[in-house]
């Protein structure tokens, strides 16, 4: 199976690796005031939880003890003082964290967005639309998440820790040294439980996108499943991945339900040499009450912080492996971008001239080879040929989807490389085969092609489009919402409003591949006349297997294999009874 998901999984199997740490901390760069504070907040917090157990040893020693309630009323007052201090350093280090995450996650979001839209075609048809939408959503979450909360978490832990030894040490030397003795043991407990316990969720969360891929293709291939009679292999199949999964979950039970026991196996081990150490010390004098009771609770203060950075240390190997993927997209140079001194192209005003083109998508399979080509300024030129011969690759280079592998695209004269990507791809119209509409109305899908267009505007376009009357004969006409991708509107409808939207941009020059191969033969006749309208005075270029909508092109090529096998209008085309004769004759006779 080729899930995405899968490919993702994989892929979590970073070691600490000191360079990505640092490309990540360095995200909190802009926010050094707030980190600082929401830091300074925690160890606050972390500290004033040590002194609250100290306080207590005082309150049992100087006033319980003794018979003082004056002196455990004035603790009491220090102690409550303390604890409204603590509340609002609580309140202050949660609030700064949840900004500073939503900060930092939004930067990188944004940063990362913007880079995909640099990037060239090419890097979307080798990269699947799940990985991509991952690195946006998920990665940068995981990302944000270790330099707060994990951040938090990792902070409170080591401070705990330091501080329950500090006050440990603080009331007795001998006995903190022999609880500090255990605390290795408690850390490599927690550390290898963690390990295990990641490493076989990973193992079921692969298992999981498998199976999960396994149903979507059982599903959405029912039939051929049936006809070819394959329920039983499958059945086969999904056994072997749901034992699979089952074995990775058993063990990641297995190590859960160990963890906790074994640490706290071994804090009792601590505990029982307080408690045994520290009766001896008391028997003698050497040692009060409120300091044993201090011990035991320094202790439980160790033992969640412990288990906590094992947690946290188990999480950020994901984070890690979320920052290599997010800074290997960042790190990507886009192969199509701006050259130092582009020139803004003011408009298309001579022809457009294909010089010695080559290219290929693979070296092996070179799809234009020398290629030569020169379309006069206002002409309208179409492009026919069986699919695979280059008619949408000459488009794709024109629009500077892609660049030439060698030779050169010249307008006005010049290379077209040495003009900004903005200035030229602002000077196309663009109609797919495929329409694609974005979530929104019809009203803004249309505005989309000039965003300062007024609605006396928009209108006209979809009436040159044919667009105009179904709208209108919609509940909420242009304010009616198309959906993701346009799903609420059928497919021919969805391309009259690709229409309207690229002939409201009007275009230098208006390309058209296969835009109406969705619209039944009466509405493209009447598309037609729109269309003969806006192609006047303006060079355009048709990609079509339908030759009804090219009969009136001013020159017609026949692609094959990356060349133009012939050229001419359509009569003279069909005199010669070549090519694209036989093309006419299997669509409108033999038809």
């Amino acid at each position: 199976m080729s899930d995405p998901a899968v490919i993702i999984e994989e892929e979590f199997t970073s070691n600490v690796k000191g360079d990505i740490i640092k490309r990540i901390f360095s995200l909190l760069a802009l926010y050094k005031t707030r980190t600082a504070g929401f830091l300074f907040m925690i160890a606050f917090v972390s500290v004033s939880d040590a002194v609250f157990t100290y306080l207590s040893k005082l309150i049992v020693d100087q006033g319980i003890a003794s018979g003082k309630m004056s002196r455990v009323l004035d603790i009491i007052a220090f102690y409550g003082g303390a604890a409204l201090l603590q509340a609002a350093a609580v309140f202050s280090f949660i609030y700064l964290a949840g900004i500073l995450g939503e900060r930092v996650a939004y930067d990188l979001r944004k940063r990362v967005f913007n880079h995909l839209q640099d990037l060239p075609f090419s890097y979307f048809d080798r990269t699947p639309v799940g990985w991509i939408m991952s690195r946006v959503t998920s990665d940068t979450a995981k990302i944000s998440e270790l330099l707060t909360w994990g951040l938090v978490d990792s902070t409170w832990g080591v401070l705990n820790i330091t501080t329950s030894v500090i006050f440990m040490m603080l009331i007795n030397v001998k006995l903190a040294l022999m609880v500090t003795g255990i605390l290795p043991f408690m850390i490599g407990a927690a550390f290898f439980f963690q390990k295990k316990i990641l490493k076989h969720s990973r193992a079921a969360r692969k298992q999981n996108s498998r199976i999960t891929g396994f149903y979507s293709e059982t599903i959405t291939g029912v039939k051929i499943i049936k006809s070819l009679n394959r329920e039983a292999k499958n059945l086969e199949e999904f056994k072997r991945e749901s034992d699979k999964m089952y074995d990775a979950s058993y063990k990641t039970a297995l190590y859960s339900a160990l963890f906790l026991p074994s640490v706290k196996i071994i804090g009792a081990f601590a505990l029982c040499a307080i408690i045994w150490y520290g009766g001896t010390l008391k028997v003698s004098g050497a040692m009060s009450l409120g300091g044993i009771q201090a011990f035991i609770f320094y202790v439980a203060f160790m033992l969640w912080p412990i288990q906590d950075l094992a947690r946290v240390w188990a999480s950020m190997q994901g984070a890690l492996a979320s920052g290599e993927r997010i800074f290997s997209l960042l790190d990507i140079v886009p192969e199509i971008r701006d050259r130092e001194n582009s020139k803004v192209l003011s408009g298309i005003g001579a022809a457009i001239v294909f010089k010695d083109v080559s290219f290929y998508y693979s070296k092996d399979a070179p799809v234009l080879a020398g290629f030569n080509l020169t379309i006069q300024k206002n002409e309208t030129l179409a492009l026919v040929g069986a699919t695979g011969g280059g008619k949408s690759t000459i488009v794709n280079l024109l629009s500077r989807f892609y660049e030439p592998v060698e030779g050169e695209i010249l307008i006005n004269g010049i290379d077209y490389r040495k003009f900004t990507l903005e200035s030229l791809q602002s000077r196309l119209g663009i109609v797919l085969q495929t329409p694609h509409l974005f979530s929104g109305t019809i009203r803004e899908n249309i505005r989309f092609g000039r965003l300062d267009a007024d609605m006396a505007e928009i209108e006209g376009a979809a009436k040159l489009s044919m667009a105009h009357e179904f709208i209108t004969g919609m509940e909420k006409g242009y304010d009616t919402e198309v959906g993701e991708g346009g799903g609420l509107l059928s497919v021919g409808q969805k391309q009259l409003v690709c229409l309207a939207r690229a002939i409201l941009s009007d275009p230098d020059l208006f390309i058209m591949d296969e835009a109406t191969s969705s619209i039944d033969p009466v509405s493209e006749s009447l598309i037609q006349s729109g269309l003969d309208k806006i192609m006047e005075n303006r060079t355009s270029i048709i990609i079509a297997h339908r030759l009804s909508t090219i009969k009136k092109a001013d020159r017609i090529l026949v692609i094959a294999g990356g060349r133009i096998m012939e050229e001419g209008d359509h009569r003279l085309l069909l005199q010669k009874k070549g090519d694209y004769y036989r093309l006419y004759q299997e669509q409108f006779v033999k038809g």
